[in-house]
């Protein structure tokens, strides 16, 4: 019995391991509630919500919550114009792949007894540097419109979702989802790929009275979790909705993985009416990707040719001779028709006419915008301009937060773009921060802007020198940088800038002599301003300088000089030392001058005596004959 067990156990750990790895690996999800300092579930998913820490900027607050849809969060984070006009999540080590990037916005919670206080902010929205909505006024009244949603491929490893203010209030986000999809999830035709976009318009459960997400219809978390919006009727008594309970064969098939649930409701044409029309409105000159579902649900129904219908888009057929049941295989049988299509008007279309007097049937609509994705900007530049923010203390007024040059209608301040079409991206061609308070210094990187015509830095108060580096950006035409503190001397890299014709460093610190190639700039037509700097000559208005030295002979005479200088050092301590001598021994001999003076006198006494003496004896024996006798 317990040998039975045993194999039983094996077996059942057996199976589980089988089934886990046919179910293949869980798609990599990143879900945000902004404005949060702690993870967070909800229910009733027990969904994992984690903390909003160091993503961005902004000012994390509590939030106000009016629709269903919106997951229940209670706090936001809002993003004021004084931080600047552009403002992003940096989302990083995203993996390669396909992604339903999901935003949903807030209100701000307030206790303004105003009854005519308006909280509902407008603003753009862009994932990976391309625009993809602007929030219209009453969206929060809407329960499809407190979101915005697109499929989009993530390359890089990051994920850019930015938020640019219009004046309309300050932007308030919810929450972000980042959703692993299928790679090939929505695949419309050729134009699918890398650099498209879809932004979802509007999902319709036809026939619902609820609106529901995949997850609350138990659907493979692989088809990104979609919110589908109850759609009860398209009007004026045209239609009836009907549902069944019976399994729909073929539903959640790779790689869209729709939930079985949403062919289990639909609405159906009258008798009355027999065409289904639903209009919507969009944007104009757009394409737009179209996706119908459809299962043969109605009990009346039984065998292929009782229902047949056209499909138009706005008054184009498109399908012609839908026949569910034989284009399916089966009556309950999931059928999904796609088609992209241009829109130049306000207004979308979808026509079922039947034929031969049956009714039409719809399921679930889909409807997506295609957007082509924004070049970014040469990521080379964007690091230099990074490096330039950091160096100058650039106020958050600016708002240099994402891509410089997209979405293109957000740029940063001050950054003039341009297309190189060499590289397909986009490149900075003038810098213009004139006037702006600007404090700092300019970095070696700014070298990195080597597409750049023109640098106008100008009336400012930036520091330190000139870097040699900008001598590298040969396309420079124009290069102000007068009325600053910018000291030291002009670099000779500057002469290298042969497409300059206008250099303004007048007003700042510099000394030195101006390099000689600039002058030679001066007879083809160049205009140069250098005034208001004391230590510079050597051009027209300038001083004159001295004698050019080259750096061998600069160095050389600094070392005799410090020679010298140490020479005379060496001498002016001995003078000093031997000084100090002599005087030691000139107060010696004053303090002991009386006794040298008793003893000078007594050797001469004692001398006078013996030479008295010898005198004597000399006479004495020179006479001595004389007295013997």
């Amino acid at each position: 019995m317990s040998r039975f067990l045993f194999l039983q156990s094996w077996l059942l750990i057996f199976c589980l391991a089988f089934s886990t790895c046919l179910a293949g690996p869980a798609p990599w999800v990143i879900r945000i509630s902004c404005g949060s300092r702690v993870n967070v579930r909800t229910l009733p998913t027990n969904t994992l919500w984690y903390k909003d820490f160091a993503y961005t900027g902004g000012i994390p607050t509590n939030s106000t919550a009016k629709v269903y849809v919106a997951p229940p969060l209670k706090t936001l984070r809002y993003f004021p114009l004084s931080e600047g006009p552009n403002n992003c999540y940096n989302i990083k080590k995203v993996p390669r792949g396909r992604y339903s990037v999901r935003v949903f916005f807030g209100l701000v919670a307030h206790h303004d007894p105003d009854p005519n206080f308006d909280n509902e902010p407008l603003f753009d929205i862009s994932v990976e540097g391309t625009q993809i909505y602007s929030l219209q006024s009453g969206w929060s009244n809407h329960e499809d419109q407190v979101f915005t949603e697109a499929q989009v491929f993530l390359t890089d490893g990051t994920a850019s979702i930015c938020f640019h203010s219009t004046g309309h209030g300050d932007p308030a986000i919810l929450s972000i989802e980042i959703l692993e999809v299928a790679d090939r999830a929505y695949y419309f035709g050729p134009e699918w790929g890398e650099g498209v976009i879809l932004r979802t318009v509007t999902r319709l459960s036809c026939g619902n009275g609820k609106s529901k997400f995949d997850v609350d219809y138990s659907g493979d978390r692989w088809g990104g979790d979609r919110l589908w919006s109850r759609m009860t009727t398209f009007g004026q008594s045209s239609d009836k909705a009907i549902s069944t309970e019976n399994s729909i064969k073929k539903a959640s098939n790779a790689p869209n993985f729709y939930p079985e649930a949403l062919y289990q409701t639909a609405l159906v044409s009258t008798d009355s009416q027999l065409d289904l029309a639903y209009t919507m409105d969009v944007d104009p000159h757009k394409n737009y990707s179209i996706w119908l579902h459809f299962a043969e649900i109605d009990v009346s129904v039984t065998d292929v040719g009782q229902r047949i219908f056209d499909i138009l888009i706005n008054g184009d057929v498109i399908f012609d001779e839908v026949d569910i049941t034989k284009m399916s295989g089966d009556r309950y049988t999931a059928l999904v028709l796609n088609t992209t299509v241009p829109v130049n008007g306000r207004t979308l279309t979808i026509t079922l006419n039947p034929k031969e007097g049956s009714h039409a049937i719809i399921n679930a609509i889909e409807v997506f915008e295609v957007i082509t994705a924004e070049p970014k900007t040469l990521l080379e530049e964007v690091r230099a301009l990074q490096a330039l923010k950091s160096a100058l203390g650039l106020p958050l007024r600016f708002g240099w937060n994402g891509d410089p040059c997209v979405p293109q209608q957000h740029p940063w301040s001050g950054a003039d773009c341009q297309f190189d079409r060499t590289s397909s991206k986009w490149v900075i061609d003038g810098l213009g921060l004139d006037n702006q308070g600007l404090s700092g210094f300019l970095p070696n990187d700014i070298s990195g802007l080597h597409h750049l015509q023109s640098i106008n830095l100008s009336t400012n108060n930036i520091l330190g020198a000139i870097p040699s580096s900008l001598g590298t950006i040969t396309s420079l035409e124009v290069l102000d940088l007068s009325y600053n503190f910018f000291n030291g001397s002009i670099p000779d890299s500057i002469g290298q800038l042969t497409s300059v014709r206008r250099l303004n460093l007048n007003g700042n610190s510099l000394s030195g002599r101006v390099p000689a190639a600039l002058g030679e700039r001066l007879l083809h037509g160049a205009s140069f301003n250098f005034t208001d700097n004391a230590g510079l000559c050597g051009m027209p208005g300038l001083p004159t300088c001295g004698p050019h030295l080259s750096a061998g002979a600069k160095i050389g005479i600094a070392f005799g000089a410090s020679v010298a200088f140490l020479l005379m050092v060496i001498c002016l301590m001995c003078w000093w030392k031997r000084r100090q001598n002599i005087l030691r021994a000139q107060q010696i001999a004053a303090r002991g001058a009386p006794y040298a003076k008793a003893r000078i006198q007594t050797a001469h006494d004692i001398q006078m005596t013996r030479h008295h003496n010898h005198g004597y004896a000399r006479t004495a024996a020179e006479n001595g004959p004389s007295l013997l006798s």
